[in-house]
């Protein structure tokens, strides 16, 4: 009975506050390092000591592919701790089902560089890319469980507006729908696969166009 109560308390109150502050922190922290060593995936090829300035721009024109993999890869992680970060403003009460959906997600992000790196060496190539756009479908999905979670009773404040919690759950539904737009783009051509990521916002905005409608509800 103590404990059931003690999960229901408040975030400014006691041993509920320290748990949940304690997964945000944990998660903040994996984010952190995730998105650090997506950097680490740059490695300059070795040269001769005695190369030509040409030789050292031509090294770095052809890192091209992993410039543009670091940078898409950072914003995309960047975006995914926004998210977690907006859902879990919205966190008033501890409860132990926030658990495993936030390792899921972590798990998810902790796989980035991995994944960045295949696409990023192989780029153009379908199946690094159908990979990399396969594993942040995954993550999509862990984003939308924790998320949601995180927004729901018992988690969520109290006095939580309805319609922002739909929002961020809308949010998660168009990020999940860009990542599957650029899965199946991997396969029509897979260097439409990274590019097939700037679908989310447009996702977003029909999702929030049927909201508007009242097609859709809850999304």
């Amino acid at each position: 009975m103590v404990s059931e109560q003690r999960n229901d308390q408040p975030l400014h109150h006691g041993a509920p506050a320290h748990a949940l502050e304690r997964l945000v922190f944990f998660s903040d922290a994996v984010f952190a390092i995730s998105i650090t060593l997506l950097v680490i995936e740059l490695k300059f090829p070795h040269l001769p000591r005695g190369a030509s300035n040409e030789a050292f721009l031509q090294a770095l024109v052809d890192m091209t592919p992993q410039f543009v993999g670091f940078i898409i890869s950072f914003f995309v992680v960047g975006a995914f701790w926004s998210g977690h970060h907006r859902a879990f403003d919205c966190a008033r009460h501890w409860s132990p089902g926030l658990l495993m959906p936030n390792l899921f997600l972590l798990l998810s992000v902790a796989g980035m560089p991995f994944f960045t790196a295949l696409v990023s060496d192989y780029y153009g190539k379908l199946v690094p890319s159908a990979a990399y756009c396969a594993w942040l479908m995954f993550v999509a999905v862990c984003n939308l469980w924790n998320n949601s979670m995180a927004i729901s009773p018992p988690v969520a404040a109290d006095d939580l507006e309805p319609e922002y919690a739909a929002m961020i759950r809308r949010r998660g539904w168009a990020v999940l729908l860009g990542t599957l737009t650029a899965l199946l783009l991997c396969f029509v051509n897979p260097w439409l696969g990274q590019p097939g990521l700037l679908s989310m916002p447009v996702w977003r905005k029909a999702l929030d166009a049927l909201h508007r409608r009242g097609v859709i509800q809850r999304v």
